[in-house]
Formats: structure tokens, sequence, C-alpha cells
């Protein structure tokens, strides 16, 4: 059922008025130094050139929105059995890998059943401390909290899953003050790198591609961290998305743009999929 959803989904995507996707590119630190923002086509460009580009995001919008309907399908299809079996092979590789032990700060998502997302409890587990009162955690961790519509999102350090609250969409999120009234660490203004990010998704490839949920919080927040990194002298993070069988796509079906930050490597039930020179050199 799944493969011929698949396939419909590329039979379809096919015939819609779309440019070819720009193929990925082969160090993905280029692909990130385009510029986060341009000046509006009118202002260097003839109307009919402003129009073209206009066209062209427009069908790329379609051509997303059309992908994430079909993965969103593809999801509910799946059974519990074969979430479970995938969440816990995902979950027991990323644990189990040199690059996560050697970790000593990172960010990842908390989980969203919901929103049918690879799960993460096991991974807050092993990192967050067994007892309320034991201070002493292996790594630092810093979670999602989305603070407007306009694609603002902080990653704030938490100690315990007891720092996380319910948010007007049921999500949980770490409250923005701790159990003493102060500031929670913001990983932007943190005085040392994070190793890693552990990052949800809607669908990838083998390439790199990453789509999201269509909100832009997470390509957003990445590059603001990637240019942090630049400007400290850093080495950057490890991307790595967990995804199950059904979000991995064939190549040149998810569109793409110049603010959508490509990963560096996917862990799906299979095992870990390097992809970019850096994870193939530390994965």
């Amino acid at each position: 059922m799944i493969k011929n959803a698949v396939a419909s989904l590329m039979v379809r995507l096919q015939h819609l008025p779309l440019p070819r996707a720009a193929p990925a590119p082969t160090y993905r630190r280029q692909l990130l130094l385009l510029p986060r923002s341009r000046a509006p086509a009118s202002a260097s460009a003839p109307p009919a050139a402003a129009a073209m580009s206009t066209t062209a995001a427009q069908a790329v919008a379609d051509q997303k929105r059309a992908l994430r309907a079909e993965v969103r399908r593809a999801l509910k299809a799946l059974s519990p059995d074969q979430r479970a079996s995938e969440d816990l092979a995902i979950q027991s590789t990323i644990l189990n890998s040199s690059w996560f032990k050697e970790s000593k700060r990172l960010c990842a998502y908390i989980s969203c059943a919901q929103l049918r997302e690879v799960d993460t409890s096991k991974i807050l587990e092993e990192v967050l401390p067994l007892n309320p009162g034991q201070e002493q955690q292996a790594k630092d961790l810093y979670v999602p909290r989305v603070e407007d519509k306009n694609r603002n999102m902080r990653m704030l350090r938490i100690t315990t899953m007891d720092d996380l609250v319910k948010n007007s969409m049921n999500i949980l999120e770490p409250s923005p003050l701790d159990a003493s009234g102060n500031d929670r660490e913001d990983v932007l203004s943190a005085s040392s790198p994070v190793d890693l990010f552990l990052l949800p998704g809607q669908a990838f490839d083998r390439t790199g591609r990453r789509l999201g949920r269509g909100g832009g919080y997470y390509d957003t927040f990445l590059l603001k961290y990637q240019e942090l990194a630049k400007e400290k002298g850093w080495s950057q993070p490890l991307l790595v998305a967990l995804s199950y069988s059904v979000q991995i796509m064939e190549e040149g079906i998810i569109p793409v743009n110049s603010t959508d930050v490509p990963i560096d490597a996917l862990v799906s039930s299979s095992g870990v999929i390097p992809i970019s020179p850096a994870a193939l050199e530390r994965m």
C-alpha cells in the first residue's frame, strides 16, 4: 500500500508545473553560505522576471504541500507494531553509536505521538538524570520552544523531564524559567558549542534534503546556529534526522530552496545513512 502511494506521488509530482530541482551540493557548507535574505525581485529585475520568480516559488510551495499530504497518509498507514519496532531500532542505533556517546552537548526534539514523529523518549532518558534530585548528567541537553508564529524558536537547556510543560498545541516544551525562577540557558547564548542536533521532519532523501512541516522554524534556527558557530570559530554540529522508512524519498522528489538546510545524516530502522563529508568522517 505504501509503495503504491509513493509511486502514485511520483507520477503526480512529475506533472506539476515545476522547474527541475537543483542537484544536491557536493559540499553542504557551500549551500549554507547562500544569502539568507534577498532584495525583492522587483528592485533588481524587470516585472516579467519578478512574476516568473513568484510563480516558481509558488510552484515549489505547492509541490511541498502535496508531498507532505502524501507522507502524512503513509505515516497514518503504519501499524502500531511497525511504528514501535522502528522507534526501538532507531533509538538503539543512536544510543549505541560512538558519535552519540562522544557528544557532550546536543539539541534534540521532544517527540510528539500526534505528529507521528520518531520517538525520542529513550534518548532523553539516557541523557537526563534518572532521579530529579540528581544534578549530574553526562550531556547538556537543549530542546525546542516555539516563541511565536514568525519562525522564532529557541533551544533551551533542561535537566529533567519535569522542566517540560504542554503548550497550546498540547506539545511538550521547556518552560522559559527554571525552578528557581531564572531564565533557562539558551543554546545561542551558551559558551560552548553543541556537537549534535537530532532533528524531526516530514520527508528526507539520501542526498541530505529535508522537508519540514512548513513552519520554517528548524531551518531558520539552524541557519542562525551555523552562522554563530562560524563567527565563534566552532566546529559545525552534526545534523542528524530521525526517519521512519516511509519518510525516505527517492532523489529529486523533495524540492528545496536557498533557506532549506541540508542534513548530514539519516537514521532509520535500517541503520545510519551518512551523507555529508562531515558525517562520513565522524560517523
